[in-house]
């Protein structure tokens, strides 16, 4: 499978199966279109783009625009390309799927709910003010402690393992984090086993105290704002209904300088109120923020603030502008990492991510405050994804069981996407809120994903071609 497409003045071609990404020169950018146009999805193999009849078929379709002979030279160039295992590579992953369904189900991650409360309101919460569907409460220590050995457990041969403190705000519960990250490291020694702690907060209750707790203990904290003040303060009030950004960001940047800019995300909310996320995410470079993430807010159409299909063109084109800036700062020395354009074309997930996903309902569990077992933080509160709770494990692995053999063929609509691979079919509790299967993907996020795919991969060429033209500058 081949996915062509122009952005920022780039030809860029990228070959699904083998990941490999070509940036082209207009002339085999537009043979190859010519092939992709003619038969769209076919594999062709270096013998058939040297064919007679190939040749044949794209002078006469380019005839007028290039010179015979460079055309041939341009279908020589792609069979090369093709020979070496970088362009029109057969699809060889369909059929490891079902081993990959086979998989035991090994435990590597938890969401703890440690407070199912919180001090903001923000309007688009899902977790309803932490409350999920249910009722306020905390997570006690003696549960913490279940949900860490069932952990253990369950994690077979694993030695690391990954647990985030989640709310609601973990903040308003912090004797039982520094209680269970106490008891984790007594864990670790007794059962070879290393925990990676991380924790999600508003800041609100952020002191100098937790500030050198996490710093000490935990590997990664993800910091909820939503970018400029007045877009912030519109989504995330207090319940008296007052802003909430003129005390966190101060907090926040402390935080962030404490850890050298590292092993943090800024993590923001954009939605129909401020489609001009990019000016968010500029906001957070020029306060110094140098890590962040601004996620598409997800929404039922008739809440005001929910992302519509007619918003789209908006939002790509405020990506486009990101991506622009983000090369032009980089160059300036002032570059700063964004979530989603980070993309790795070397080396990438595994085989089991790449079709399958987060591993909700497999390789992560959600854990409520009583102890109650989810797929994942979204699923909490909905019964019909109850798999088990911390005292007897999970008494339901046929949840477990939907969930694994959830991947991109299970999906039609993953078959044929080009970016299948990096977002592994997208987020199941989407498809599942707007579908009723997990089974399905969310539309508009599909549209959103396919968009940023397409800038990261361009951001690379750029930055690949800028550290080629210094180069050459250096050797004058």
């Amino acid at each position: 499978m081949i996915h062509q497409y122009k952005n920022n003045g780039y030809n860029i071609v990228l070959d699904v199966c083998s990941g490999a990404v070509h940036v082209l020169d207009d002339l085999c950018y537009d043979v190859l279109e010519v092939l992709l146009t003619e038969e769209p999805g076919k594999d062709y193999t270096a013998e058939e783009l040297e064919s007679a009849g190939v040749q044949a078929l794209v002078q006469e379709k380019l005839a007028g625009r290039y010179p015979e002979e460079e055309l041939s030279d341009a279908l020589g160039d792609l069979a090369e390309l093709t020979r070496a295992g970088q362009l029109f590579v057969p699809d060889t992953y369909e059929c490891m799927v079902g081993e990959v369904k086979k998989r035991k189900t090994v435990v590597k991650a938890l969401c703890l709910h440690i407070a199912h409360d919180c001090n903001l309101a923000c309007k688009y919460c899902f977790a309803e003010e932490g409350e999920y569907h249910g009722r306020r409460a905390l997570m006690s220590y003696e549960v913490g402690k279940k949900a860490l050995d069932f952990l253990i457990r369950n994690s077979g041969n694993r030695r690391n393992l990954e647990v985030d403190f989640f709310g609601g705000e973990p903040l308003m519960n912090w004797q039982v984090v520094k209680d269970l990250v106490a008891y984790g490291r007594e864990q670790e020694k007794l059962h070879d086993k290393h925990f990676r702690f991380t924790v999600t907060t508003n800041g609100v209750l952020l002191n100098d105290e937790i500030q050198e707790f996490i710093n000490k203990e935990m590997d990664n904290v993800v910091l909820s704002l939503d970018g400029r003040k007045e877009v912030n303060d519109r989504m995330r009030p207090f319940r008296n209904g007052k802003g909430s950004y003129d005390l966190i960001v101060p907090k926040f940047q402390k935080l962030a300088e404490s850890r050298d800019q590292e092993r943090y995300y800024v993590r923001g909310t954009f939605t129909r109120n401020n489609l001009d996320f990019s000016e968010d995410i500029l906001h957070f470079a020029d306060l110094g923020f140098k890590q962040m993430s601004i996620e598409p807010v997800v929404g039922d159409e008739s809440d005001p603030y929910a992302i519509r299909k007619e918003d789209l063109p908006k939002i790509c084109e405020e990506y486009d502008k990101l991506a622009k800036i983000m090369i032009q700062r980089e160059k300036e020395g002032k570059g700063f990492n964004f979530f989603h354009f980070m993309i790795d074309l070397d080396g990438g997930p595994c085989l089991a991510k790449r079709l399958s996903g987060c591993g909700s309902g497999t390789e992560y569990l959600a854990v409520t405050p009583w102890g109650d077992l989810y797929p994942c933080h979204q699923f909490v509160g909905q019964e019909e994804f109850l798999m088990g709770n911390v005292d007897e494990g999970i008494v339901k692995p046929e949840i477990a069981d939907d969930f694994r053999s959830c991947n991109v063929y299970s999906k039609e609509k993953c078959r044929n996407c080009f970016a299948k691979f990096y977002c592994s079919g997208g987020c199941m509790a989407n498809a599942y809120h707007f579908h009723g299967t997990i089974h399905d993907t969310y539309d508009i996020g599909c549209e959103m994903q396919r968009k940023r795919v397409e800038c990261a991969i361009m951001i690379k060429a750029a930055l690949a071609d800028a550290a080629s033209a210094q180069e050459n500058e250096e050797r004058k």
